[in-house]
């Protein structure tokens, strides 16, 4: 049998205190304890009433305002004169100070009547706490319901974006400046995000000044009850965007489906979305409906790509031309445009540079012949301020004498094949080798880290050996998070490579954050291309202007009439001192289209500039023009 063990009580006695030791101090060999101060006792005190509940908080809490409140009213009564010379008068008037001042009743008498004055005043008082304490949760759970972004949006002719990703702060402060011209409105934002979030991730976007507001709503966009909540069906306009991350175009689609449900078949609500995989564009298009503009961001990244590579320099001028800073494309809508024609109308307009015509029906003429007669309900478009631009009315066709001369003939040449070194790989590698094709550049693939090509079979170039150099950002997601490290780290060493050999070759570099921008190492001939923030200042104004969409459509195809930078000597001989005007009218006479120039010595493009003011022009001016390839 195991023997337990035996455990032993320690005597509740007291050990007796050594004496102090013969040592030289005199001390004892045990240090004694300190007696814990009156703060301690006072603060351990308080700590144990704490724990107990709320009704010895309560009862503290009467037994201390009591003994204040009863000193100070015994003080009152005792100094006042008028007070009762009666020891049991000045009791009763103590009492009924005591009373009025913590809402007892203060009554006198009897104890039975001092009693029942006591439970009505605890009555009273209880009533009173309870409703301040329903005031303040109500007050409270509205405040907190605001901070959630639950509370429903009573606006008309607002934008609606649905949605958050990269590209939604860029395409917020653009809705914000398109309504900025229009002196008043709203964006609301509504996606699965904290709206406090939100809101600060857009504050820079907000302007300064007017009446323009946005607001912010937490909600899943493909549910119609938090679609109900944002009043799509006032909406002047719809953008939904594509999430970040995989699953992108089926949020989409669940998206276009959920708004049809909550605004009806029939709502005339201009609807605005994207798609990355062209596979799910017809799907998209079904669920957004008739109207409804549906744009393949992905493509549309490829093909600036692209033309960033047909027309090197052409990345500011793009990105100018697609914010709401400055001048941008509006269609004019003037009475009396109908049977006149396209070049007296493009003389006809002192404030702004027409680009085209859009059909009743929406089909866009860019650069039409200028004999091209408008017809009932066509628009002209052109680049201005805002949709205020001036119209001249027709008038007898006169000469007028510039100081712009013939302009120079070219011999023809035929253009020589050329290459482009392709560095990195994502999703829209392939449209980007096949664009190029289609432009007459042939795209070859490379490593970004050694710059060593393979062609056929273990041939090796350099980037000196092609005429350009594209490099593709990162896919992103998993694996990748940062997917502008590779394309940060390959210009970095084609900037070195440009230091050691002394030759530049035009690179086109993809970023897909902008605040990368500032840290590229770029050289003078490198265009770098945030191609999300593209993408949104596209939807932007398409959102706005619904018939832009076919117009840009073909403004950035690689062939047709598009966007292209001409040297200004083609158009009038350098030195020559001239005004815009006499530019646009030589382009015309060329058969393009004049929207704006670059210095020679300026980075940042000038589009729609004053055209009764004279210039200099040098042989390193770009004119800025819509015309074939």
């Amino acid at each position: 049998m195991r023997k337990e063990r035996e455990f032993t009580v320690p005597s509740q006695r007291a050990p007796r205190r050594a004496r102090p030791g013969p040592g030289p101090a005199g001390r004892s060999a045990k240090p004694s304890r300190a007696r814990p101060g009156v703060r301690d006792r006072a603060r351990y005190w308080v700590d144990r009433t704490v724990v107990r509940g709320v009704p010895a908080l309560v009862a503290w809490l009467a037994l201390a305002c009591l003994s204040l409140v009863a000193p100070a009213s015994a003080l009152l009564v005792w100094t006042d004169d008028a007070s009762p010379d009666t020891l049991r008068g000045k009791a009763a008037t103590v009492w009924r100070t005591v009373g009025q001042t913590l809402r007892l009743g203060g009554e006198v008498g009897p104890p039975l009547r001092i009693a029942l004055s006591v439970f009505l005043a605890l009555v009273s008082l209880l009533y009173v706490s309870t409703l301040v304490g329903l005031v303040t949760t109500a007050i409270t759970d509205r405040l907190a319901e605001l901070e959630r972004g639950q509370t429903t949006v009573v606006e008309r002719g607002h934008t609606l974006v649905l949605g958050w990703s990269e590209q939604t702060p860029t395409l917020v402060a653009e809705l914000l400046a398109a309504h900025a011209q229009r002196r008043a409105g709203a964006v609301v934002v509504l996606a699965d995000r904290d709206k406090a979030e939100m809101e600060r991730e857009a504050r820079d976007a907000l302007p300064s000044r007017g009446r323009i507001r946005l607001l912010c709503r937490r909600g899943r966009p493909t549910d119609p009850a938090a679609l109900a909540r944002v009043t799509p069906a006032a909406a002047e306009a719809v953008v939904v965007l594509p999430p970040d991350g995989p699953g992108a175009d089926a949020q989409v689609i669940r998206t276009l489906l959920a708004l049809r449900a909550a605004v009806g078949e029939g709502c005339p609500v201009r609807i605005v979305a994207g798609v990355r995989d062209t596979a799910h564009l017809p799907t998209a298009r079904l669920a957004a409906g008739p109207g409804a503009v549906v744009l393949d961001v992905d493509d549309l990244a490829a093909r600036l790509l692209v033309q960033c590579v047909l027309e090197p320099g052409i990345a500011l001028v793009l990105e100018d031309l697609l914010d709401f800073a400055g001048a941008e494309l509006h269609t004019l809508h003037r009475p009396g445009l109908a049977g006149r024609r396209y070049g007296e109308l493009a003389a006809a307009c002192p404030d702004s540079c027409a680009v085209g015509i859009v059909r009743a029906d929406g089909t866009p003429h860019l650069n039409p012949p200028p004999d091209t007669e408008l017809t009932p309900g066509d628009g002209l478009v052109v680049l201005a301020e805002d949709h205020r631009a001036t119209v001249l009315p027709a008038a007898p066709a006169a000469p007028v004498a510039t100081a712009v001369g013939p302009a120079p003939v070219r011999p023809a040449t035929v253009p020589a094949l050329r290459r482009a070194l392709l560095l990195g790989w994502n999703g829209r590698g392939e449209r980007v080798v096949a664009g190029l094709a289609r432009g007459g550049v042939v795209a070859v693939r490379g490593d970004e880290g050694a710059f060593m090509v393979r062609e056929g079979v273990g041939v090796a170039a350099e980037p000196e050996a092609y005429d350009h150099v594209v490099v593709l950002a990162g896919q992103g997601g998993d694996g990748q998070p940062d997917p502008d490290g590779r394309t940060l780290v390959a210009l970095l060493h084609l900037r070195a490579r440009e230091r050691r050999t002394g030759r530049a070759v035009p690179v086109v570099a993809e970023l897909t954050d902008a605040r990368n921008r500032p840290l590229a190492p770029a050289a003078r001939r490198t265009d770098l291309l945030v191609t999300g923030r593209l993408t949104a200042l596209l939807l932007a104004q398409v959102s706005q202007n619904g018939r832009l969409a076919a117009a840009f459509d073909e403004l950035f195809a690689p062939t047709g009439h598009g966007v292209r930078l001409r040297p200004a000597r083609d158009f009038v001989p350098p030195g020559t001192e001239a005004p815009f005007a006499d530019l646009a009218a030589a382009a015309a006479r060329r058969g393009v289209a004049a929207l704006g120039y670059r210095p020679r010595d300026a980075a940042l493009p000038r589009l729609n500039p004053p055209k009764a003011v004279s210039r200099t022009w040098s042989a390193g001016d770009v004119l800025i023009v819509v015309g074939p390839a």
